[in-house]
């Protein structure tokens, strides 16, 4: 069993920047790949980037490739959300996720999930 806690929300005018952070539980860390998603109000949850065991690989949704960073760091048991150049639909609530998933932008197909933590880009 994994429990990941989300931390690093808030509210934050456009074009600034945020870094969320994912502490999970256990000793399993290294061994899952790592997923943050994002679900706007009314919308469905969606993917925004994923990161490999070891980190050396990444993925991103179009829309936040070359704004957003994702990165781990095994020995804290933490995976990151580096966001800059912030935009009103960024707006959100961002979960990490972890599983051993094949296809990194399916949600179905991580175990485990964080409880969230609310990013609001307003002016």
């Amino acid at each position: 069993q994994v429990q990941l806690v989300e931390s690093g929300g808030g509210l934050l005018q456009p074009g600034t920047s945020l870094t969320l952070s994912c502490v999970a539980s256990g000793r399993t860390f290294s061994s899952y790949i790592m997923g943050w998603f994002r679900q706007a109000p009314g919308e469905e949850r969606k993917f925004v980037a994923a990161i490999n065991r070891s980190g050396t690989t990444t993925s991103y949704t179009a829309s936040v490739k070359g704004r957003f960073t994702i990165s781990r760091d095994n020995a804290k048991n933490t995976v990151y959300l580096q966001m800059n150049i912030l935009k009103p639909e960024d707006t959100a609530v961002y979960y990490c996720a972890a599983g051993d998933a094949r296809i990194w932008s399916d949600y179905d197909q991580y175990d485990y999930w964080g409880q969230g933590t609310q990013v609001t880009v307003s002016s």
